[in-house]
């Protein structure tokens, strides 16, 4: 049986509406052993011959059998496993990968070779063989035309496949060198199939052992030569080698030739590897770019919570509306086994509304919200320490205030929240620019700050200071402003104006002082009368105003006024021109929650941990109580979910233009990038090797050009969200939003990548030998 046999074969061109005969009728048949010569005018049809052959071109007429196996039938990856089974091919023009060194070449043929010591091994014997070796390591852009013939025979020696195509391999070479490629050729054909298609018959006179002329796309004639097969040794070659048809391939050898391959292929080209690594490191860049700026996009659709959500936080309250006695919260949270309670928690759930004030190093006024805490730990990566007495604070803040409060030691030692001067003792910083900054207080100074934020931000303050003198004199002076100090004495007062002072001097005068304090807060007022020196308090039910009863509710306090700085003087206490009073944080704690232990309907409990809090606020309410745990979601008015919506409308139309931008311009540049490959992968499929090893191969090259890509955006988030100068100019990502930007550049890649291998693909190899790839 023989090796090829060719019946009837036939081949037409179809262009531009014209036929045209490529071969016609061809009968012919081939065995291990033979060197046939194919002559012939140009344009007869002896290209053509070879290229149906090789399973380069396909036939119209006719057909081929391989070991008597037909093979009209067969589609592209058939074709793919008949060359990569049987055929080699040598060109007139090398078609070697001239951005390949020779041993990557012949390497390139031994793929099949998993083992990398054998593979090289090989290859080096290969290519001692065709007298190479001195030149194993220079590329294939730098060798002469004869040593790169030379090379594509070692190439198709290390293929080791029983057919050898060689199209005219001496006919850009001179006659010395000819003669050595016509001498190795007959080396190979001791035991393959040699077919050799050429003008010049005589080089090959004294080898050939069968010569077929052809003449207008047939067979003129077919004259054999020396006879130099032996059946014996026929037989055992063709035994050698598998039905190509059924051959399999498993995947994970063909992973590993194309990583192999990808590997090669990206060495290969530096330069371009560069081009294509810095585009894709400029696109990468864009989409983390993008994804910052507009990443708190994704807030506008977070869950909205009816309170600050602390883990194990339940919150409170009556299902009447009467205000919760302290016994009472007590008992609820024994009954119910809480770790903490917090009577009066308005601080916790202010919705950021509190703000600190401080000077930096320049003199400039900043302001910085909070959310108020205690108890709390930060690690120990801090500046100073963790607040111990009721007027010291620590603050935890995002890496780019860490200019204005320093680095190696605290820039900045005092704050105000709201008028409360605050001893700052300790600083921690944190990169995540998505959370808020933290106000972390004792659990005293907590009261104090609770008290001074209602007092001074939730009340429309009233303070009238009148003085009356023994000798009937009288003077109101309206000062404005009350300030709570933690330098004065508990229970004290101080009044700091020069126009006081000029009031109450005069000599054998006796002055009585009144301060009057007036908040309105819906439902009570208080009063503040400086004598006499009891402390009294007096209500009409103050809840009654919210069903209709107006009564308020009058408070009137005594104090110590002092008017003499000495007595007083402290860091957080400046003397003023025009005038203030200040109270003592302990007054201020009573005047505050006095009114709020009848005014204030919720409470906070703390547990373990969630489960147990869930579990807690359900045993509460079917006690008579509303109780909800603090990640309680609720449900936005419409106003409020259309105006996010638009806006996160705005931003998602923003985010998609900016990435179809990259994505276009990621296609473009790359696209150009992988048609330079076009020779090459034409190249590889003349050799047999699939089109499914050399996608993986091109594939494995873009994820190698992504790497740096990827390692650039690691950087540059490492310095933009560790650095104080550009932590606030993006929006902190998370793990999973760097896993989409991750996998978004890379299926952009691939599928871009996958495009353009397509339409390489789509042009048969003798096409794409030409150079009429698509691009």
């Amino acid at each position: 049986m023989a090796l090829l046999t060719l019946k009837g074969i036939g081949k037409i061109y179809a262009s531009d509406g014209n036929i045209a005969v490529g071969i016609r009728g061809v009968d012919l048949s081939f065995d291990v052993g033979e060197f046939v010569v194919v002559t012939g005018r140009s344009g007869s049809g002896k290209s053509t011959l070879l290229n149906v052959i090789s399973g380069m071109d396909t036939y119209e007429e006719g057909e081929m059998l391989v070991e008597g196996e037909p093979t009209s039938h067969y589609l592209q990856p058939e074709w793919e496993r008949y060359r990569e089974r049987y055929i080699s091919f040598i060109f007139q023009d090398y078609n070697i990968i001239e951005s390949f060194t020779v041993l990557q070449n012949v390497e390139l043929a031994l793929m099949h070779i998993d083992d990398a010591k054998e593979r090289r091994a090989k290859a080096l014997a290969l290519i001692d063989r065709v007298g190479l070796t001195s030149h194993k390591g220079q590329k294939g852009s730098r060798l002469s035309g004869g040593q790169k013939q030379r090379t594509v025979i070692a190439r198709a020696l290390a293929k080791d496949s029983p057919v050898i195509l060689a199209d005219e391999p001496t006919g850009n070479l001179d006659s010395a060198t000819s003669a050595e490629i016509v001498s190795l050729l007959q080396e190979v054909a001791r035991d393959k199939l040699v077919i050799v298609v050429t003008h010049n018959f005589e080089q090959f006179a004294a080898t050939a052992t069968r010569h077929i002329r052809i003449f207008d796309g047939a067979v003129e004639s077919d004259t054999p030569y020396v006879a130099k097969v032996r059946e014996e040794k026929q037989t055992e070659s063709v035994a050698k080698v598998a039905p190509a048809a059924t051959k399999k391939r498993p995947r994970l050898a063909t992973l590993r030739k194309g990583a192999r391959l990808g590997i090669s292929i990206f060495a290969s080209k530096p330069r371009l590897s560069l081009f294509l690594c810095m585009l894709l490191i400029i696109g990468t860049l864009g989409i983390f770019s993008v994804t910052s700026l507009t990443g708190d996009a994704a807030e506008m659709f977070a869950p909205r919570y009816m309170f600050t959500p602390i883990k194990g936080r339940v919150v409170l309250t009556t299902q009447d509306g009467t205000v919760p006695t302290a016994g009472e919260l007590e008992t609820l949270a024994a009954t119910h086994g809480a770790t903490g309670l917090l009577r009066y928690d308005l601080l916790l759930d202010t919705d950021n509304s509190t703000y600190c004030t401080y000077h930096n190093s320049e003199g400039v006024r900043r302001s910085l919200h909070f959310d108020c805490v205690y108890g709390e730990e930060f690690g120990n990566k801090v500046l100073g320490r963790y607040p111990t007495a009721t007027g010291e604070v620590f603050l935890y803040l995002p890496i780019s205030e860490q200019p204005d409060f320093g680095k190696d030691a605290i820039a900045i030692d005092t704050v105000s929240f709201h008028s409360l001067p605050l001893s700052v003792v300790g600083v921690g910083y944190y990169y995540d620019n998505n959370l808020t900054p933290k106000l972390l207080f004792t659990e005293e100074g907590f009261r104090v700050a609770t008290a001074a934020y209602y007092l001074l931000t939730r009340s429309e303050l009233n303070m009238e200071i009148t003085v009356q003198g023994s000798d009937g004199s009288a003077r109101a002076f309206d000062l404005g402003q009350l300030t709570p100090s933690f330098s004065l004495p508990a229970g004290k007062l101080m009044i700091d104006s020069p126009a006081y002072r000029a009031a109450t001097n005069k000599a054998g005068v006796a002055y009585q002082t009144t301060v009057t304090l007036s908040a309105q807060h819906k439902q009570y007022n208080f009063n503040y009368d400086a004598e006499p020196r009891v402390y009294y308090f007096h209500r009409s039910f103050d809840s009654s105003y919210l069903y209709g009863d107006s009564t308020p509710a009058v408070k009137a306090v005594s104090s110590e006024v002092i008017t003499d700085d000495k007595e007083v003087i402290g860091d957080s206490i400046v003397t003023s021109s025009t005038g203030t009073v200040y109270i003592s944080t302990d007054l201020l704690i009573s005047v505050v929650e006095e009114v709020l232990q009848n005014t204030y309907r919720q409470a906070s409990f703390f547990f373990a941990d969630d489960v147990t809090a869930a579990d807690a606020a359900e045993a509460m309410r079917a006690a008579g109580y509303i109780a909800v745990p603090s990640d309680t979601e609720y449900t936005p008015d419409a106003i409020s979910v259309i105006l996010s919506l638009l806006l996160c409308l705005a931003l998602a139309a923003f985010f998609v233009v900016a990435i179809l931008f990259l994505a276009f311009f990621i296609n473009l540049c790359t696209g150009r990038a992988l048609a330079a490959f076009s020779g090459d992968m034409a190249i590889m499929r003349s050799m047999g090797i699939s089109v499914r090893i050399i996608r993986i191969g091109m594939h494995v090259r873009m994820l190698l050009s992504l790497i740096p890509a990827y390692l650039a955006v690691a950087a540059t988030a490492i310095l933009i969200f560790t650095s104080p100068t550009f932590n606030g100019y993006f929006v902190y990502l998370y793990a999973w939003q760097y896993a989409l930007i991750f996998l978004g550049v890379l299926l952009l890649t691939l599928r871009v990548t996958q495009k353009q291998v397509r339409r390489l693909f789509a042009e048969s190899v003798k096409k794409s030998l030409r150079g009429g790839a698509a691009v």
